[in-house]
């Protein structure tokens, strides 16, 4: 299970591991014994791969830990994304100013007049 401190939780059930051979620098260890970890997320779909060590449990440690970041990085810009879609809400919602009111008005007025004026058309017997 990864736990990163108070905040997240991931079983094991929903990891994938898959271990293969390394590359780079290591020599003879990297090269004989599978020390690069893949890690798939199932739920989310998230992959991650780490051979910066040459061996593979350490691997296998930073791969969750990169993981589990990513994941709380996921879920933190969700939030973020939820939170500026209420505040947008509440910004249109909010009463206008007096004087934002009076703006407003004097444009709809404006705009109402140039409407009319394009309305208007004299008969055959003015011509």
């Amino acid at each position: 299970m990864i736990e990163i401190p108070g905040k997240l939780k991931i079983p094991d059930n929903e990891l994938r591991f898959t271990f293969s051979r390394s590359s780079g620098p290591g020599g003879q260890n990297v090269n004989k014994t599978a020390t690069c970890v893949y890690l798939k997320h199932l739920p989310t779909g998230i992959e991650v791969k780490c051979q910066q060590e040459r061996s593979q449990a350490l691997n296998r440690f930073l791969a969750r830990r990169i993981l589990a970041e990513k994941i709380e990085t996921l879920i933190e810009g969700r939030k973020s994304e939820e939170m500026q879609r209420i505040a947008k809400i509440k910004r249109q919602k909010r009463k206008r100013s007096k004087r934002a009111k009076e703006k407003m008005l004097g444009e709809k007025k404006i705009r109402a007049e140039k409407k009319k004026s394009r309305g208007f058309r004299p008969d055959s017997e003015d011509w």
